[in-house]
């Protein structure tokens, strides 16, 4: 299906079928309800005559249809088209997932990508039918119905939190675009008002094999940072904490947060580090076809493990190099002591962890924190370029590494978190002295979400390719999919 036309009959078919592999790559609006829904909406199947198909819901919107209150299109998994594609219209969507245009507006958003607004509404009106401002507005108003529906939060804070400016900004927008008003949308759920302490629910398309991802995230969870076992994933974020836990359909989101504005942030980069949007349908297909078929057979749900913050991940890498995962848990601890800042904004005092020398990727690691909760911030780029290294286990290679990656992140030179093209933030990467091929290919299977990224030269992937027989030149054959291909290969270890 092309990311520009909708074939008619192919969507009609899905629809009909209620098939859930076609769950958030199009919206279906009916003329005689003027109500949009998703594929797998369990109403009658309206007749064709009546229907139009729609590439994403603010293109039904702008065209005065309205969300289905029964299979609640607020609800879709984001569409894997966007979510893989590197190009100014996905990168763009990504950032307004993220609510980059909630402080600055569009002209914000254009700037994070260097074009100017006129180029960026050119574009999203060819490929979306609707400017970017349409996309932010129906972005902020399915937030805000979800959060009218499953939380307690006070109508004025799920107004800050999806992104509007007022209270009455976001009435009088919610009454014209879906002709009730936040009030009216509360009395009919009975939700009565709560604290800062909130649970969403984040959809995903199956299978989803999250047994591999939360083991993954558990042996790599930073101590004070993180804390990660088999069934749940915790973190403190800016003005809170979060809590991810996978269940048989969703995965639930709990967040306490200080400052709700931080919440479409929070969503988005909750879905990016479990890889919600992935189809894996279509990555089964392509590599079930190969040399790695039985392990897509053994885990056909397999996931990639995204980054919480892209700067992170990247010096995750740079000290994983030629350690054990262990060994790299124990001195990120210690960094994130030593330059880290507390969830409440204060720097951090704390002496990192004791433990041995060590790990990011190859070999084994125990998961979990030390005994306290998460209370830790990772260090921003600005910090830990200004940060005291001296006496964490770092080589002095490994320091000049991490300073000057620290500073090309800090001056705007390299974007890890979405904005800049993937192509060109490994270029970027790979002219920081100490960042060869293998950090650049693993900080972009992470944090730049490419599916195709790999971390050549990897030790295990070797040994996973010689242990099955599989030949060097089959990584070619395993494109565009190389990131997943690499995952199923470090699990079969």
């Amino acid at each position: 299906m092309s990311t520009t036309e909708l074939d008619f009959d192919s969507c009609y078919r899905a629809v009909a079928a209620r098939d859930a592999r076609f769950d958030g790559r199009f919206y279906t609006a009916v003329t005689t309800t003027r109500i949009y829904c998703r594929p797998v909406c369990p109403a009658r199947t309206p007749t064709s005559r009546n229907v139009r198909f729609y590439r994403h819901a603010a293109s039904a919107e702008a065209a005065g249809f309205r969300p289905c209150k029964r299979c609640r299109p607020e609800l879709s998994p984001g569409d894997p088209g966007w979510d893989h594609r590197g190009d100014l219209v996905g990168r763009a969507l990504r950032l307004i997932d993220e609510g980059a245009a909630d402080d600055g507006g569009i002209t914000r958003l254009a700037g994070r990508l260097h074009i100017t607004e006129r180029h960026l509404h050119r574009l999203f009106s060819a490929e979306l039918g609707v400017g970017p401002l349409a996309v932010v507005r129906t972005k902020r108003l399915l937030l805000a119905k979800q959060l009218l529906t499953e939380t307690g939060l006070p109508i004025s804070d799920v107004a800050f939190a999806a992104g509007f400016g007022s209270v009455r900004q976001f009435n009088a927008t919610m009454k014209e675009t879906y002709g009730f008003t936040p009030g009216e949308l509360r009395a009919t759920v009975g939700r009565a008002a709560s604290g800062n302490a909130l649970t969403l629910r984040l959809h995903r398309r199956e299978p989803y094999e999250a047994g591999a991802l939360m083991r993954f995230l558990a042996a790599r969870a930073i101590p004070g940072l993180e804390r990660a076992d088999e069934t749940s994933y915790s973190r403190a974020v800016p003005q809170g904490m979060i809590t991810l836990t996978p269940l048989p359909d969703h995965v639930r989101l709990d967040v306490t947060l200080d400052d709700t504005r931080h919440l479409a942030r929070v969503v988005a980069r909750a879905r990016r580090l479990l890889d919600l949007d992935a189809d894996p349908a279509a990555i089964s297909g392509a590599l079930g076809a190969t040399a790695l078929a039985p392990l897509v057979a053994a885990r056909p749900g397999l996931r990639v493990p995204g980054a919480w913050d892209g700067f992170e991940a990247a010096v995750r890498a740079v000290i994983g190099q030629q350690i054990s995962v262990a060994g790299a848990r124990t001195i990120l601890g210690r960094l994130t002591a030593r330059a880290g800042r507390t969830a409440c904004g204060a720097i951090s005092g704390a002496t990192g962890a004791a433990g041995g020398v060590a790990g990011e990727v190859n070999g084994t690691g125990t998961g979990g924190t030390d005994g306290g909760g998460p209370n830790l911030l990772f260090p921003t780029a600005a910090d830990l370029a200004e940060a005291d290294l001296a006496g964490l286990g770092l080589t002095g290679r490994r320091v000049t590494t991490l300073r000057a990656l620290a500073a090309k992140v800090a001056d705007g030179e390299i974007d890890l978190d979405g904005a800049q093209e993937p192509a060109e933030a490994v270029a970027r990467l790979l002219e920081v002295p100490g960042i060869g091929p293998w950090t650049a290919g693993y900080i972009a299977l992470r944090a730049l979400r490419d599916p195709d990224a790999w971390p050549r030269g990897d030790l295990g992937l070797r040994r996973a390719m010689e242990s099955l027989g599989i030949p060097e030149d089959h990584i070619e054959r395993w494109r565009p999919w190389r990131a997943y291909a690499a995952l199923h290969l470090w699990s079969s270890e």
